[in-house]
């Protein structure tokens, strides 16, 4: 994320502090690890959770120290969900660098993100917050039964209820609990503190929707992972379930509908039609409907520059190009 966002410019401090908290957390321990740890900070991302976490929380008159805390814990959950993702799925590159499983062994890899969820719960704790240790477990516990349910019972379906159970648990659980558990923190009213987890929710349903469109639609050098890598492992995402509802007479569609699994030559016919179909813009369309509804329930709260900023990160999410 470069400096030049304008929803990171007044949280620039804090999250040099995160990322800073992030490395530390393997002082002390096995050089590799320390080593693996600098690889994960080094590839970057978007670190839109810690900045979501500490917009909110600044706005409700958080400590700032607690704030980092925090910030850096649901960042280090979200690394590790990604260390063990990436060995889930033999993902090789992530932003076009290279992932901790392609050069390390299997088992070192897994016991490096339990490392990583360690230290992020041990941060959780430091906040001596028994409500947002308590939802700190709860949201792992809903990440780790989303990937179960995906590996073990979502392989090709189509599927629109389990589509959204599915990217709520990989992608906004963590970002309903940033926003939810820095209201917890700053000790807001019950009323301020469900309207910040709507709004963490809602524009965390939006991100993924844009991440899956961008699964279809994204340059591969810019998304990291080849085009239309999801359908070819078998998780159908909006786009797909779109494009098969509104195709009745495709066969392929129905192929889809009935969650038979594809080829590849049906496969890379399916990315093709789906791309030149309308399931590109409707898929957008949802997306979109989401962050309305978050930004409602944040225009709920007092207006200040923080809750613009949030405003700036949240239409962010829907203009990412593609």
């Amino acid at each position: 994320m470069t400096a030049t966002v304008s929803f990171i410019v007044p949280v620039q401090e804090e999250l040099r502090a995160v990322e800073a908290l992030m490395r530390s957390q393997a002082d002390g321990y096995h050089p590799d690890l320390r080593a693996a740890m600098e690889l994960l900070i080094s590839a970057g991302g978007k670190r839109i959770r810690p900045a979501l976490t500490i917009l909110t929380g600044k706005m409700l008159g958080a400590p700032i120290n607690e704030l980092v805390l925090l910030a850096t814990a649901i960042e280090l959950l979200h690394t590790a969900t990604l260390v063990h993702d990436d060995l889930i799925d033999g993902s090789l590159l992530r932003r076009g660098m290279p992932t901790l499983n392609s050069r390390w062994a299997p088992g070192a890899t897994v016991l490096t993100g339990d490392f990583v969820f360690a230290r992020a719960a041990k941060l959780a704790a430091e906040t001596e917050s028994v409500p947002v240790i308590k939802l700190f477990s709860h949201t792992l516990t809903v990440i780790v039964n989303g990937e179960i349910v995906q590996m073990l019972g979502s392989r090709c379906q189509a599927d629109h209820e389990n589509y959204l159970e599915r990217i709520y648990a990989k992608t906004a659980s963590l970002f309903e609990t940033s926003a939810k558990a820095a209201a917890l923190i700053s000790n807001a009213d019950e009323s301020t503190v469900e309207n910040l987890r709507c709004f963490g929710h809602e524009i965390g349903m939006a991100f993924q929707i844009l991440d899956d469109i961008l699964d279809y639609a994204g340059n591969q050098n810019t998304v990291g992972k080849p085009i239309g890598s999801d359908l070819r492992q078998g998780i159908v995402t909006l786009p797909a379930l779109i494009y098969a509802d509104t195709h009745l007479n495709d066969p392929y569609a129905q192929a889809l509908r009935e969650g038979r699994c594809l080829n590849d030559e049906e496969i890379t016919y399916l990315i093709d039609s789906i791309y030149a179909s309308d399931a590109i813009r409707l898929s957008y369309r949802e997306a979109v409907a989401y962050v309305e509804r978050g930004l409602k329930s944040l225009r709920k709260i007092a207006p200040s520059p923080e809750r613009y900023s949030l405003e700036e990160l949240a239409n962010y999410i829907i203009e990412r190009e593609f």
